[in-house]
């Protein structure tokens, strides 16, 4: 029996055809003849209980010239799906927790949604990292900026960054002395009125971000290292940093075997992880990128494992 696929995601024609993780995916589900029918989050409502939205039958290629091809728009019930992927990216706000909540009455519905829309809501990305302090620098999550300002003290050297952001955005490097940090940490807190992380610098930025995927708690062994660009403190592809791959390391394996089977429990199917030098800086649930890069390095199909592990969850459902 062909298994239907449905995906909710951000419009397909601006993705980037060498990067995209989810067009990996998509590729992934084509070559094994699911059938993927394609949706945006405005595309999904909720009537009397049940979930709908106006879907579209989508076929994807590995051809840069012409990558996709959709059928007219129909409209249907999620609940005749068999997996749903939730591959909507950031900014984290209310509309996308209103969109878990729907996500919620898909998956009583009997649905494979892939990451559970609970989880979804309860693993922030930044916020996360504080459930596995073993793994993590010194982390403060406040909107106090005096808090900020005597933790800034004690570290010498901090990163400060919102709690919803994603690319690298609003993400400030501050050192004891700056003029600038009042100025920075009222802009971040709104004046003591928005919560964010700080976190201790770690010098070893300088050899990279290190982005782990993990699929149903089990680390892929290769790494992708974002190397940040000259000048830049910022180990994020949209900031310009340069990439490279590394394989996974003992330490790497061993913060995967404390971060894992709990998001595994949790429902977390795809994550990434990322690891500056030996410490866990983000837990990335959303939508994780990075499959592409991995896969074009190490000659691998990151997609493949993933796909099989959600072959095997629909086996036992």
């Amino acid at each position: 029996m062909t298994v239907k696929l449905g995906v909710i995601m951000d419009p397909i024609d601006t993705v980037q055809f060498k990067k995209d993780s989810t067009l990996a995916m998509l590729l992934e589900a084509e070559s094994r003849g699911w059938e993927i029918q394609y949706m945006e989050p405005a595309d999904v409502f909720c009537r009397d209980g049940e979930v709908f939205a106006k879907m579209q039958r989508l076929n994807v290629f590995d051809d840069a010239a012409r990558y996709y091809e959709l059928q007219p728009a129909q409209l249907g019930p999620l609940k005749n799906l068999d997996v749903l992927l939730m591959r909507k990216d950031p900014p984290f706000d209310m509309e996308y927790v209103y969109a878990t909540y729907l996500l919620d009455l898909v998956e009583a519905s009997g649905v494979l949604v892939v990451n559970r829309p609970q989880a979804l809501r309860d693993t922030n990305e930044k916020f996360a990292v504080s459930a596995f302090p073993q793994c993590c620098p010194q982390t403060l999550v406040t909107r106090s900026s005096a808090r900020i300002i005597d933790f800034l003290r004690e570290q010498g050297t901090i990163v400060v960054k919102p709690m919803d952001g994603m690319g690298g955005k609003s993400i400030f490097l501050l050192k004891n002395g700056d003029p600038n940090t009042n100025v920075v940490l009222e802009t971040m807190t709104q004046f003591d009125q928005q919560t964010v992380m700080a976190q201790a610098y770690i010098p070893a930025i300088s050899e990279g971000d290190k982005r782990i995927l993990l699929v149903d708690g089990e680390p892929i062994p290769h790494v992708l290292a974002r190397i940040p660009a000259e000048g830049e403190h910022r180990g994020n592809m949209a900031a310009g940093a340069s990439t490279k791959g590394i394989p996974l390391g003992d330490r790497e394996r061993w913060i995967c075997e404390q971060v894992g089977p709990a998001l595994r429990e949790r429902g977390v199917y795809f994550a990434g992880l990322d690891v500056i030098g030996d410490y866990l800086t983000e837990i990335n649930v959303t939508s994780p990128t990075g499959i592409r890069e991995i896969d074009q390095m190490f000659s691998v199909n990151v997609s493949t494992v993933l796909f099989d592990a959600l072959s095997r969850r629909l086996s036992t459902t």
